[in-house]
């Protein structure tokens, strides 16, 4: 008996699903249509997008119109935990009531050093300050891969043959699929226009 394999029809080809797209790709050769084509994203309105350079390029955080982030401020405030907590555990074991009270118990009179005073503030900072840098540090690290969601295990750009040469001699612009503004039709035309040598999308 015949059997015969059975063949796509145009049905069953518009049934298939699509590949998602994680965004569409924009290569340049030369800083310069870099910094151009970085304004010309910015002032369209579209807020998913990043460039990528084998190298920092001056003035390329202005034409993306990249704030300040908040990240001083919570290592600021991490750090002024420490300095707080370094100061109160310090002024707790050596100079409160109950501390006291308990080294009275124990030895039989306050356990006084060269005639220093319960709480004094040039012994604490030692400890102080290496409170301050542990909470800083660590915070700073933290928070910088939580606001950036990283660590990521693999992205989409990184299959993408092209873009291996972001780290030798070519500069892109990378806008999402889940930009508000993103059609990819459009956003490809809008990319071409700005003077990309190469446009194409990124499979998620």
């Amino acid at each position: 008996m015949t059997t015969f394999a059975p063949s796509s029809s145009p049905a069953s080809a518009q049934s298939a699903p699509r590949p998602k797209i994680h965004g569409v790709l924009a290569e340049f050769h030369d800083p310069a249509s870099l910094l151009h084509a970085a304004e010309k994203v910015r002032e369209a309105g579209y807020r998913w997008w990043d460039c990528h350079t084998p190298f920092p390029v001056h003035g390329l955080d202005k034409a993306m119109g990249i704030q300040r982030t908040i990240l001083p401020l919570l290592v600021f405030g991490a750090g002024l935990t420490g300095t707080t907590v370094g100061f109160i555990l310090q002024a707790f074991t050596n100079a409160t009531s109950i501390s006291v009270w308990a080294l009275v118990w124990v030895t039989g009179y306050p356990f006084l050093i060269s005639g220093k005073p319960l709480i004094s503030l040039p012994a604490f900072i030692p400890v102080m300050f290496e409170l301050t840098i542990l909470l800083a540090a660590t915070s700073c690290v933290g928070l910088m891969l939580l606001l950036n969601g990283l660590p990521w295990l693999s992205h989409p750009l990184l299959a993408n043959k092209r873009f291996l040469r972001a780290t030798d001699d070519r500069f892109f612009i990378v806008i999402q699929s889940r930009d508000p503004r993103f059609f990819r039709s459009r956003t490809e035309d809008f990319l071409k226009g700005l003077g990309a040598k190469a446009v194409e999308a990124v499979e998620a």
